[in-house]
């Protein structure tokens, strides 16, 4: 009885300790997460560099946190650099009165069939003052918001490279002690040896093919929108080029969310060859991208249903902002994972009970 009650007292102490730590790590959490699936990402080039050089783990975790740095930070702050100057180019043109949203607005509704306008109408959508004057009421609240929260900016700034700075140090040692790191939480989960190893080996192999095969066909899909737009003459193509990416990680719908009214518009004013080029690029070059490249990339085995990656982006974006994109879907690769491997343990039982039957 004596030892029974130590070990509850025990275990009770494990729980509230570690949801202690865990409530210490809220501060940092998108940047844990970010360390976590890079580490996770560049695990096999780290493998391989140890095993050329395996006298030299710090040297060999520094060049893998090196080429992540080249490779992914580097570019991501470049074309975050690129998106704001183009941001910026944009509202000057719209004050300027260079972009005439008004006009652009009119040559579509002119396009439009009868049916399509009466419900313009009944929007209130018609009248091109107002909606001209609530588009650049909007616009100028917006960046009078921006100007006033400068300070806020600024700090937002420090904290965002305090978490890119975080993330780079846990992602090093994580580089570096995974494997140890990996084996010593695996062998703490209170399961028998087999569902412990089945559930981190599943569970990995689910989360690098998944954010791998999201992450490319985003870039892929959203380089090609972009390229097509720029080609097209139409502006902002980067600022296009981005939207097509972070939409593409929904699927169904993706990159069409985008590319489709524009086209729309190229139609309705009359860019007949133009439009129709973008829908040819859009259904066979950019949509042709998530057929080709996820199976290649994901697998049959391991790729999660189009279903639970759209309601898991969706629900990660709710409630983990930006992150949720990284989130959402890694813990529906842990609820499938979990799932399978207790099917997996129930298929000798439901056979004998069938057999039986």
């Amino acid at each position: 009885m004596g030892r029974r009650l130590e070990d509850r007292v025990f275990l009770t102490l494990v729980v509230a300790a570690t949801a202690a730590f865990l409530w210490l790590c809220l501060t940092f959490f998108n940047a844990i997460i970010w360390a976590v699936v890079a580490a996770i990402l560049f695990a096999p080039m780290q493998r391989w560099l140890v095993a050329w050089m395996p006298t030299r783990p710090n040297t060999m975790a520094a060049l893998t946190l090196l080429t992540l740095i080249a490779i992914v930070i580097v570019p991501m702050i470049i074309l975050g650099g690129l998106l704001l100057q183009e941001a910026g180019a944009l509202y000057d043109g719209i004050q300027s009165g260079r972009i005439n949203i008004a006009s652009y607005f009119l040559q579509v509704q002119d396009a439009l069939p009868d049916w399509a306008s009466e419900q313009l109408n009944r929007l209130g959508l018609t009248n091109i003052e107002a909606v001209r004057d609530r588009i650049g009421s909007g616009l100028s609240a917006s960046f009078e918001t921006l100007a006033s929260q400068a300070l806020n900016i600024g700090q937002r700034a420090l904290s965002f490279f305090a978490s890119l700075g975080v993330m780079l140090y846990l992602t090093f040692f994580l580089l570096r002690d995974g494997p140890a790191l990996s084996a010593l939480v695996v062998n703490a989960v209170p399961l028998h040896l087999g569902q412990r190893r089945a559930l981190a080996q599943k569970f990995i192999a689910v989360v690098r093919a998944t954010i791998k095969g999201n992450m490319i066909v985003a870039i892929a899909q959203g380089g090609l929108g972009g390229l097509i737009f720029w080609g097209l003459g139409i502006g902002g193509a980067l600022l296009w080029g981005v939207s097509m990416a972070f939409f593409s990680l929904l699927p169904a719908v993706g990159t069409g969310l985008v590319w489709v009214p524009v086209a729309i518009y190229l139609f309705a004013t009359g860019a007949i060859v133009k439009g129709s080029i973008l829908v040819f690029c859009g259904l066979f070059i950019i949509g042709m991208v998530d057929n080709v490249l996820r199976p290649i990339l994901v697998g049959r085995d391991t790729r999660m249903p189009d279903y639970v990656v759209l309601i898991s982006t969706l629900g990660g974006l709710e409630l983990f902002g930006l992150s949720g994109f990284i989130v959402g879907p890694v813990i529906a690769a842990l609820f499938i994972a979990v799932w399978e491997i207790f099917i997996a343990s129930r298929r000798p039982a439901i056979e004998q009970e069938q057999r039986q039957d």
